[in-house]
């Protein structure tokens, strides 16, 4: 046998290895990437259960912390109300006053309107009220378009309408009583639809990068 072709035998047989040996690392990494596809709707369900975690956080954190919840809604008693608007600075409307609470003292997100809230936790009788539960009223002919936060005593504080501050009224006055429409407890569980649930994950991760904090 000639050099040359002693030289070339064994170059030509490793490259000629490769290709055979090339279909099935193909076909083993094929699979490996088959294996680590993540279904579309599996984000979507990161989202629930992060949401999920959050709330029974969020359930341990109000049944403990109550009186401090119920403190810092007090302190921001006298802002005036202003629709649409989410700082004490500007004005809050009912369901803004009450997401600015639970954000500001727990760094809880509540959904926006006072109609998702109503889906947020557990219904609860009238009878069942504790300080830190979220009180639903109808008040423009809509039902659960009024929220406030019960502190006790057959009493609550909200932000109740244009040309008025943030107070305290009671359960039992004539107005608010006939209007009443329910409460919920906040005890993780919640009643929103996807869209709702995804908006409030966006919102949540907005926040989030905003503020590494949250």
């Amino acid at each position: 046998m000639s050099l040359k072709k002693a030289l070339l035998t064994p170059a030509l047989g490793l490259f000629l290895g490769l290709v055979v040996s090339m279909p099935a690392f193909a076909s083993d990494a094929a699979d490996a990437a088959a294996e680590t596809v993540v279904p579309k709707e599996s984000m979507f369900q990161a989202g629930r259960a992060y949401i999920a975690r959050v709330s029974d956080r969020l359930a341990d954190t109000v049944s403990g912390k109550s009186e401090e919840l119920i403190n810092r809604a007090m302190v921001v008693i006298g802002v005036r109300y202003r629709w649409d608007a989410e700082l004490p600075q500007s004005g809050l409307d009912g369901s803004s006053f009450v997401g600015y609470v639970f954000k500001d003292k727990l760094g809880f997100l509540l959904p926006r309107k006072a109609t998702q809230m109503s889906r947020v936790g557990k219904p609860i009788t009238r009878d069942e009220l504790q300080p830190g539960d979220l009180v639903f009223f109808n008040t423009m002919r809509l039902t659960f378009s009024h929220v406030g936060i019960y502190v006790g005593d057959n009493k609550f504080i909200h932000s109740p309408s244009k040309g008025t501050n943030v107070r305290v009224d009671d359960l039992g006055g004539l107005y608010w009583d006939k209007r009443f429409d329910g409460a919920r407890r906040l005890d993780g569980s919640d009643n929103l639809n996807d869209s709702e649930r995804q908006d409030l994950l966006n919102e949540v991760n907005n926040l989030k990068r905003q503020s590494p904090s949250l």
